[in-house]
Parts: C-alpha cells; structure tokens; sequence
C-alpha cells in the first residue's frame, strides 16, 4: 500500500489507520554510529492494544568515512552538517530496502517509515543549557528513495515542550513489557545506558539515562585493537585485564552520576572529552581500562537503580550491543543480586533490535495521533505528539 505521488495525505493517514495491522520500518543510528539498525515490525493495534511482531532486522554498517565524520559532528562547519544530513538520509534509505528484502518483501508492501536518524548535538536543560537536540538523516531524501512516508525528528517536540527528548523507549517499554503486580527494568546498553521502570500503570514509569554504556568501552577496544575491532567481542579484553581501584572511585565522581532526575547525556558527556584522555594516561594498559571501565558502566547502572529508582526492581532486562558482553552482564548480575538479570531474549525481543522496533512503534502511535513521550520521565510538562511526517 505504497503512497503515490499526488494521494491526499490525510486520505492515505485514514487509510493506513484502518488496515488490521501496518508493516512499519523503524531506523536507528544509535551513538555508537557502527551503522543503520533497520527493524520491520507488524504492528497490530495502538497504545495499550499495540502487538509487535517483528519480520525482519538488518544492521546495514556505515562505511568508514561515513563514520568518522559522524563522530566529528560536533566540530562541523554548518556546510559539512548539511551535506551528512542528507549522506545519512541515503543510508537510512538504503537500510530501508534492506531490510525489507531480508523479510522476503519489497517497499511496496510496506506502509510507513520511523527513523530517529543520528544525534548531532543534545543539550539538555538537565545540564544547565538551553535545551536543544538535532537529529539529522533527511526524511524527504529517505521519502523519495523509498516511495513511503516518514515520521522523523521524534524528539525536538518534547525538548519544546520542556522536556530532555529523552529517553523515548519508557512508552515502548510500558506497551510491549509490563506485565501485571511486577516491576520490571528494562536496561538498555547502546552508546549510552538507559533505563526503564515499568509497573502496572503508564503514570508509574520511571525513565533516565543512568551512564556511559559502551560508547567509552568501543574507544578503547578501537585504539587496543588498531582499529582492526570496532567493540570489545563478548568482554574478553575486559576480562584479561585488572580493574584500577584508584580510578574506578574517579570514575564515580563524575557529576552526571549524581544529577537529579530528569536527565539525559550523549556524546557531549562520554563521548572523546571522557575517553580520550583516559587512552592517554593508559596507553600500555589498555586492557585493564577496558576492564575498569566495564566494571564502571556495571556500577554506574546497579547505583542509580538504588539511588534514583523509587523502588528496586523485580527483573532486569538487558538489550543493546551490552546484552552481548558477557563480562558487563556478569558485573551486572552480582551487583543486582538476587534479583535476576537477564537479556531482553527472555521477553522475546533480540536485544539487537529493541531500539530499532521502538521507533517503528513510536511511528504507529504518532499515526494514531497518541503522545509518544513520557513526561514523568523526560520532564516536559504534558504529554505529546512526536514527530513530523513527510509524505
């Protein structure tokens, strides 16, 4: 049910509202920026009635220049930011086939498009600036390869209302994992670290993003490997290396760790001001950074949910690439123990994907016209429509 050009937009939004179910395409270049992670998900529903089942995923990986200039996003000439919103509005395109051919489909069967393209610059009011966040992959480049219509830009709304524009997930994570007399934590791990509380009702959430995840632990296992490995595979280098006592109490003093809620952090925090100089001081011990840093990422985790969750949890969740790192999960499960901690797999979603699914989901409810944001959890005074559509 592909858009033809010259269709009335708000004829083919009544259209796509009453089809039984959507094929939707949710896009997510996350901080790592290792590349598009591209889900195809049915969505049966929407709000509290939404059912997912997911059809197809790729990771479609950014080239190494593509790469490199994402990571210089921050110092870019206004030029340079322009010519990669529309490179990286091209890629996700091309992500968007790709994972339409990996269900065995086309385009053409597909009905809409959620991408949250690639932070450029987030500065939160949390950290006493003005309140702002870009994010950058053209929708209408991505709407003219693929034929279909997006809804991008999900987070500037809530940041205009008040709000971090983060996190996002906690309404995604309230839809597709509560279940009843249960608390449950739904920790994600990408390039920064996240989590959700969820209970029985919506108004119950408890939503932040609690440290650095894996955006440090890949600077290190880049500059350890030469560049050859992009992340530390399973947390091995992690687990040849000693854990620096000393600078593991440094680490836990920085002042993100101890900000109140709301709050939300990227690249601007953990990004090469965090990593680099720590590469520096470590140059012959890189291993037993990368093991002191994960042990950190673990702690910096296990302490917010005692100091800044209303109650501890009864499971945790674990998605995100930190899901695969054997060496952080089992920092993790000492440090919350007894409670169990597990990976998003047990709730049936492969903790590659979640991120990706959520913005397919988060596209569906704005079709609906639902709020996507969670104002307990982001800070915004009221709760709103995300995003803006292009045909």
């Amino acid at each position: 049910m592909n858009s033809a050009a010259g269709t009335d937009p708000l004829w083919h939004l009544i259209q796509l509202r009453s089809l039984p179910s959507r094929l939707v395409i949710g896009l997510l270049s996350g901080t790592s920026a290792d590349g598009t992670d591209a889900a195809l998900c049915e969505i049966f529903g929407a709000g509290e009635t939404t059912r997912v089942q997911m059809r197809g995923f790729v990771t479609a990986p950014f080239s190494r220049e593509l790469r490199e200039r994402i990571f210089a996003i921050s110092e870019a000439r206004v030029t340079e930011l322009c010519d990669l919103d529309v490179l990286l509005g091209e890629a996700f395109a091309d992500a968007a086939r790709a994972v339409a051919a990996a269900a065995g489909l086309t385009l053409t069967d597909v009905h809409l498009i959620g991408s949250h393209g690639q932070t450029a610059v987030h500065h939160p009011r949390s950290a006493g600036q003005l309140g702002a966040t870009m994010q950058i992959g053209e929708a209408a480049v991505i709407a003219e390869r693929t034929g279909l219509p997006v809804i991008s830009d999900f987070r500037v709304r809530d940041v205009a209302a008040g709000g971090e524009g983060a996190p996002l997930v906690p309404l995604v994570d309230y839809l597709l994992c509560r279940k009843a007399g249960t608390r449950r934590a739904l920790q994600n791990i990408g390039g920064i670290a996240n989590v959700t509380l969820v209970g029985d009702t919506l108004d119950s959430v408890v939503a932040f993003d609690n440290g650095p995840g894996n955006m440090a632990l890949d600077a290190v296992a880049r500059a350890a490997s030469d560049g050859l490995e992009p992340f530390d595979r399973d947390g091995a280098r992690a687990a040849r290396g000693r854990v620096d006592g000393t600078l593991l109490a440094e680490l836990h003093g920085h002042p993100y760790l101890a900000r109140p809620l709301p709050k939300s952090t990227g690249r601007e925090l953990f990004g090469k001001d965090f990593a680099y100089p720590l590469l520096g001081r470590y140059e012959n011990r890189l291993d037993d950074l990368l093991a002191t840093l994960t042990r950190f990422t673990a702690e910096a985790i296990a302490r917010s949910y005692r100091e800044l969750l209303p109650a501890l949890p009864d499971e945790v969740y674990v998605s995100g690439g930190g899901a695969l790192n054997a060496t952080l999960m089992e920092h993790l499960a000492r440090l919350l123990a007894p409670i169990p901690v597990l990976t998003s797999s047990a709730l049936g979603i492969d903790p590659k994907t979640k991120e990706a699914i959520a913005f397919a989901v988060l596209a569906n409810e704005t079709l609906f016209g639902h709020p996507g944001n969670v104002p307990a959890a982001t800070g915004a005074v009221g709760p709103r429509v995300l995003g803006k559509m292009t045909f």
